[in-house]
């Protein structure tokens, strides 16, 4: 088959080249259509429960995450001039484009009784004009006698203060909230400088837009400098312009295949796909390294470069192609997630490594056939003599020092184990931010004054038409406040009974003894105030449906993580069913805090169910390349010991498995799983030629393809390792584990396979594996000759 591709690729270059860049233009001019995604994706598929519980409560109450918060800690908060500000602060925000609603201390309400219309009058605590210090400060008595803002607006305690923003939900989902965020930190910055006073930022729509903003800058960012590391690495080892300028338009090609592939899927670039453009510059080049590598070598050897540039399509092409595969598989797996973030990064990744190949399985040879054959000083890396060092050292390891590779082996594995016993499960909802950024440091300050800001919402069904009203059911809240009030992770509750309380000190002319529940007597007299009026009526609606049927308990909880949101879950649930029956009522836990607590879990699940299906998928195109069972294990082992010495790695350095993390071993696998296959190709060529001569084989495969290994790791550790500088904590993550499971894999390959294969010898390499489903050729069998008399009359007209 390869002979064929061969003999089509250097008989129709030019052909191929049109069709290339025909497809190149079309992506590329799609690519230009590639938007950043601007809405958050839930982890959860739409059959689940708790998604739909969340999209219930969404149907009656409207979104609960379109809210930004700022907030300050100030003990000259209540200074006239400095409040004055404060107000102006507020109009200022209130005015901009895409803020629906503000509140903060500064335009706080009070209900005051009317009793000739009997209904309460909405008037501001602070009057919009503040004549003196001590006029603002008989207001702030006011505020402070409302128990219903304290730990909502301010916290006597610490001396914090916040103000809440709503936002249009519609330019939250659009690019305009870049530019919406924007305008409020600019309005928000200039406060902080003429006060000289810092300012918190927080809220779920504030963190996503200024992480989006980040991804953003980082897409950019990692593929410049992964292009960098590539083309030093690639000089380094070929000192040749051409040997680095074609493979890095190869991947750059692949770069805007992949953008205009987004754009055609109609996916756009998420955390997730926005680090394609980086994997694929860093996955690409490995192909073009072998292939260069072959090309040289075969050149050298009888100084024909079509025959070479021939040989470099039938004898790499085969195991290139799998290692593409492979290496595409542990993307693609992730298809299998019910997650349309990592389901769109595994079908873009995937398909586009794919398309790496093709591009350098027809540019390598098309390019190199056109241009001069290399020369003394292209091909002088191959006798470099630091690598030859390494080669030798290696092959010196294989053949005489297997007892202390097997012992060291052993204690890496038993280490391993231990060390992945000490692994844990965790997830945060702000997980792969850095304790030293800024929206860290602002979400703790928030859980420290205001406890917490991840909602968590808690809607109860009464089973009929006005049974919230009913004081049976206002009691029955009550005890579950009273019991989540026990829970220092959760702020206090925000529910209906709140509104009735401040209704009934509002009855009571304001006075602060009476805010408390009403009972049976005050009940309907004081809803009698309270339902009169637009307004009333409003705050009251925005707790309950129209039919007075159901009802929501609104909590802001801390970022506690997977483990702890699982304990509190069951405890939620516990005190729940011992207050509400279930004759009577239906109570859903829900919430962004729930859903996200519940997607981690969900993706967890089906990540590892997902590694599974790529050793597996793997493990089948290894046995349809060497057709031996046990030639399958033995390539197994090698790329085995790299997962479980980085997941021992996490155990130690207690770096918990969560989505971002478990992503590793999938993408590791599938790349370190490269190496034994273009070991165990030439290996097998090998064989042939020295007539079954096991060692003398062995050594053979080290020479050759060692220098291509030692030649890709580099690229990839170095590749990959750049992710250790972004500014999220599950990308930092994926560079350092994916950095040091392949160093570990190309040691592995290098040292323990060609070990093993030398000490089982016929055990391992039986005749299966000699004779396989999928041929490879070996080094006797050439070129057609009518395809060989072509390539000659090629040349002779350049000539």
């Amino acid at each position: 088959m390869w002979l064929r591709v061969s003999s089509i690729i250097l008989r129709n270059k030019i052909l191929l080249l049109i069709v290339l860049a025909l497809i190149t233009g079309f992506l590329g001019y799609h690519a230009q259509k590639v938007e950043m995604s601007y809405e958050y994706s839930s982890l959860l598929p739409k059959k689940d429960q708790a998604y739909k519980d969340y999209q219930n409560f969404v149907e009656v109450f409207g979104e609960e995450g379109n809210l930004i918060v700022i907030g300050t800690q100030d003990s000259n908060f209540f200074h006239l001039a400095h409040f004055h500000r404060w107000q102006r602060l507020c109009a200022e925000l209130s005015a901009i484009d895409g803020v629906e609603n503000l509140i903060s201390v500064a335009n706080s309400y009070n209900l005051v009784k009317d009793t000739e219309k009997k209904q309460f009058e909405v008037v501001k605590v602070f009057p919009d004009t503040l004549q003196s210090q001590k006029e603002l400060d008989e207001y702030a008595t006011i505020l402070r006698s409302l128990p219903f803002y304290d730990r909502l607006l301010y916290n006597k305690e610490t001396g914090a203060y916040l103000l809440a923003i709503t936002v249009n939900k519609e330019k939250m989902k659009s690019k305009e909230r870049e530019k919406l965020i924007r305008s409020i930190q600019k309005v928000s910055r200039q406060f902080e400088k003429d006060e000289d006073i810092k300012l918190h930022y927080s809220g779920l729509p504030y963190i996503r837009v200024v992480n989006s903003i980040q991804i953003k800058k980082e897409l950019y960012f990692f593929s410049v400098l992964a292009l960098a590391i590539c083309i030093i690495v690639l000089f380094i080892f070929f000192r040749s312009f051409k040997a680095v300028f074609f493979p890095v338009l190869i991947v750059l090609i692949g770069v805007v295949w992949s953008m205009g592939m987004l754009a055609l899927f109609g996916f756009k670039i998420t955390l997730l796909t926005g680090m394609i453009p980086p994997l694929l510059i860093v996955i690409g080049i490995p192909n073009s390294i072998y292939m260069l590598n072959k090309f040289h070598h075969e050149f050298v050897s009888h100084g024909n470069k079509v025959k070479a540039l021939q040989r470099v399509i039938i004898k790499i092409g085969n195991a290139t192609f799998l290692t593409n595969l492979t290496t595409a598989s542990g993307f693609a797996t992730f298809v299998i997630v019910k997650s349309n973030l990592l389901k769109e990064f595994g079908i873009i990744a995937s398909l586009n490594i794919m398309g790496l190949f093709v591009l350098s399985l027809l540019l390598i040879p098309i390019i190199f056939s056109f241009i001069e054959p290399p020369s003394s000083k292209h091909v002088k890396h191959l006798d470099n003599k630091f690598i030859s060092k390494i080669i030798a050292q290696l092959i010196n390891i294989t053949q005489n020092r297997r007892k202390i590779v097997y012992i060291a082996t052993t204690i890496i594995l038993a280490a391993g184990f231990y060390g992945i016993s000490l692994m844990k499960t965790s997830g945060y909802m702000v997980d792969d931010i850095p304790k030293d950024d800024p929206i860290y440091i602002d979400l703790k300050f928030f859980e420290s004054n205001f406890d917490g800001l991840m909602p968590l919402e808690i809607m109860i069904d009464t089973k009929k038409p006005k049974g919230v009203m009913q004081m049976t059911t206002f009691r029955k809240i009550d005890q579950l406040e009273t019991r989540l009030a026990e829970y220092p992770e959760l702020s206090s509750s925000l529910s209906l009974l709140n509104l009735l309380k401040f209704a009934k000190q509002g009855f009571y002319n304001g006075r602060e003894n009476y805010y408390s529940l009403p009972n049976n007597r005050e009940k309907n007299f004081i809803l009698q105030y309270a339902q009169t009026g637009e307004e009333n009526a409003t705050l009251l609606h925005s707790f309950m449906d129209s039919t007075q049927q159901i009802t929501r308990v609104s909590i802001r909880m801390k970022d506690v993580g997977t483990k702890r949101m699982e304990e509190l879950y069951a405890d939620f649930k516990s005190d729940i069913d011992s207050i509400f029956t279930s004759d009577n009522y239906d109570v859903v836990v829900t919430g962004s805090s729930v859903t996200s607590f519940k997607g981690t879990q969900y993706l967890l699940k089906n990540l590892f169910q997902s590694l599974a299906l790529a050793i597996f998928l793997i493990s089948g195109f290894m046995a349809i390349m060497f057709s031996s069972w046990r030639m399958v294990i033995m390539s197994l082992i090698p790329n085995v010991i790299p997962l479980v010495f980085t997941a021992a790695i996490m155990g130690y350095a207690d770096i918990p498995i969560k989505a971002s993390t478990i992503l590793v071993f999938s993408i590791a696998f599938g790349i370190s799983v490269d190496n034994t296959i273009h070991f165990l190709a030439k290996y097998r060529q090998e064989l042939n030629v020295t007539g079954w001569d096991i060692g003398k084989s062995v050594v053979l495969a080290l020479k050759e393809t060692g220098v291509s290994m030692l030649y890709t790791s580099v690229v990839l550790f170095f590749g990959f390792g750049i992710f250790s500088l972004s500014s999220f904590g599950g990308t930092v993550a994926l560079g350092v584990l994916v950095s040091i499971a392949l160093l570990v894999a190309v040691t592995s390959n290098l040292i323990l396979l060609p070990s093993l294969l030398a000490s089982l010898e016929r055990i391992t390499t039986t005749k299966s594996f000699k004779e396989p489903l999928l041929h490879i050729y070996d080094e006797e069998e050439d070129i057609e000759l009518e395809d060989l008399e072509i390539s000659y009359k090629e040349e002779e007209n350049k000539k």
